[in-house]
């Protein structure tokens, strides 16, 4: 952190020995503003997850964080600072588990290390998995150590996945986690290049299949944080997480887009949500996606019931804005069960 606080573009030849150990350069190259931009989108995270912990929000969106592959000295994949980490870390504060997961095309692989020898933190994450596909890692058989084996659960996919065989294994896998582990939050990293037509991508998933998701686990009903994450057709990306928002605060919009400064990005038809279409062979067979559902079925086996947390000494909260000290402490001597939170209650849904 202290060298991403001083490194500026430009100084490259200066500090090459720094970069390499911190594997910028690439794919994580230096820009003015970097360290700013890093406070911003994981300042974010850490705040949906105070809010959470408050109880001021039962749903926080940050769709700038979800930058999953940062490890802990290490930046990866257009990822400086992992901000999901450090918002799991601020929940595990008030809650004894925490589930995460992951619906990017890439393995959450910086938060699966974070928290692969810990039962505090369950990690899941769907991704595409083979062909020497970045980051490489998330293979089925990767399920956690020590105190965390079982903790970890990858769903290993190939290519061209389509809403219907993506949701028949993300649906009974997620509702056997949430039955058997019982979280008392959920962090959901949403990222957009799982859809169809991205650049990087290799998944068929429509608009409403990704939403579905996401509209799935806001029914369990458990304070959720919700973030972004990759993303390289910017137009599809912007549709996503636009129509995601809606979904989370319970809003229906209409399918034609309003006219706004970057219409000419949707044209020609201008609408939110486009009909899908199979541009890759879907490669997940009936059988294949059997045989890896009843192989993380089985793996879940080992944790028959949620683990107990042994009481220790909780760090303080981070920072807490003057409005939540506020509501936290009353306001015009109201009565606790009376209070006005104002506008930062409104819908219970906070967009750090």
């Amino acid at each position: 952190m202290d060298f991403l606080r001083r490194a500026a573009p430009g100084s490259e030849a200066e500090c090459l020995e720094q970069l390499q150990q911190f594997n910028l350069g690439d794919d994580c190259p230096l820009f003015d503003g970097l360290y700013r931009f890093c406070q911003l989108y994981a300042g974010g995270s850490i705040e949906g997850a105070v809010r959470l912990n408050q109880g001021l929000s039962d749903v926080a969106i940050n769709w700038s964080g979800g930058l999953h592959h940062a490890k802990k000295s290490e930046a990866s994949g257009f990822c400086y600072v992992n901000d999901l980490v450090l918002a799991i870390l601020e929940l595990l504060k008030h809650h004894a588990r925490v589930v995460y997961i992951d619906i990017d095309i890439h393995h959450g692989d910086g938060v699966e290390e974070a928290f692969y020898l810990t039962d505090r933190c369950m990690t899941v994450s769907f991704h595409k998995y083979g062909d020497h596909f970045f980051p490489g890692t998330g293979d089925l058989k990767d399920v956690g150590e020590r105190f965390g084996k079982g903790y970890s659960v990858n769903v290993p996919l190939r290519d061209g996945i389509d809403d219907v065989t993506f949701l028949s294994i993300f649906k009974p896998v997620m509702r056997r986690i949430m039955e058997v582990y019982r979280p008392g939050a959920i962090v959901l990293q949403c990222g957009a290049d799982s859809l169809a037509h991205d650049r990087l991508g290799c998944f068929c998933l429509s608009l409403e299949g990704h939403a579905e998701c996401v509209r799935f686990m806001k029914g369990f009903g458990v304070p959720m944080l919700v973030t972004g994450g990759g993303g390289y057709t910017k137009h599809n990306v912007a549709r996503c997480w636009a129509y995601e928002t809606a979904v989370l605060v319970d809003k229906e919009v209409p399918n034609q887009l309003p006219d706004n400064a970057y219409y000419e990005y949707f044209g020609p038809r201008h609408l939110l949500k486009l009909p899908p279409s199979q541009t890759i062979e879907n490669m997940n067979g009936k059988q294949y996606v059997e045989t890896v559902k009843r192989e993380v079925m089985e793996n879940l086996r080992s944790i028959e019931h949620a683990p107990g947390v042994q009481m220790h000494h909780v760090p303080p909260d981070a920072h807490l804005p003057e409005w939540a000290q506020w509501a936290e402490e009353g306001a015009d001597g109201e009565e606790e069960g009376d209070r006005n939170l104002g506008e930062y209650a409104g819908g219970r849904v906070g967009l750090a």
